[in-house]
């Protein structure tokens, strides 16, 4: 057992850069979706708030396979757009953890204390001078633990598009299972699989402790 690490990792590995990808993709589409969502879930106007909530619940309440089935094979056949397997993999990771890190950003916004808000008022700033200086520099420093968090949940969710056929890691260790039946290669290749995925997320899992560490600094236990 383990004895054909030259052949199985590098074989896995081949599907590294198409992990990563959609990983990226997925983070930039889901925290641009975060901070709008969010921010709109914070809205005085009740359609603003409606329509984000609508959205959020969605794709919360609903699988994150099943989406990825749905951008893949139904989109294509409901629109004139046809994505590709990698752009219908990465929507629906997108859209799926930047519902659940909306929550994190709303939370965080209404977080700040009401007697910051008001001192804002009474120096005569705007909404969005509000926002932009001295709501948002407060709530980033509270929603930055949730969103490391919701990163590493993010990478592991990427390991699904193997469903979809898309060639990542996943997909190619499914290969590799299928051409060496034996109990004992199996074993070693997804010990391997898991591992990589493993090295891969501690950059995310050190970083997220840092932040953590970083935004209890200062702040009051009582």
């Amino acid at each position: 057992m383990f004895t054909n690490i030259g052949e199985f990792l590098p074989f896995i590995l081949g599907g590294l850069t198409t992990t990563v990808q959609a990983f990226l993709f997925g983070a930039v589409l889901a925290y641009s979706i975060a901070i709008v969502a969010g921010l709109m879930r914070t809205s005085k106007l009740a359609v603003v708030r409606i329509v984000a909530t609508i959205f959020v619940e969605l794709f919360r309440g609903t699988s994150l396979l099943v989406q990825m089935f749905f951008f893949a094979f139904v989109f294509p056949a409901l629109t004139p757009f046809t994505p590709s397997l990698f752009l219908a993999g990465g929507l629906a990771l997108g859209f799926n953890y930047g519902a659940y890190a909306s929550e994190v950003v709303r939370g965080a916004v209404l977080s700040v204390p009401e007697g910051q808000k008001e001192a804002a008022i009474s120096l005569n700033m705007s909404k969005v001078q509000r926002m932009r200086f001295v709501i948002l520099p407060q709530a980033i420093r509270i929603m930055l633990p949730g969103i490391g968090n919701n990163s590493i949940e993010l990478l592991k969710g990427t390991s699904l598009v193997y469903f979809i056929s898309l060639a990542d890691m996943t997909y190619r260790a499914d290969i590799l299972r299928g051409a060496n039946t034996a109990l004992s290669s199996q074993i070693e290749i997804y010990t391997y699989l898991l591992f990589t995925y493993f090295v891969l997320a501690l950059p995310l899992i050190f970083l997220t402790r840092w932040l953590e560490k970083r935004a209890s600094k200062g702040v009051s236990t009582a």
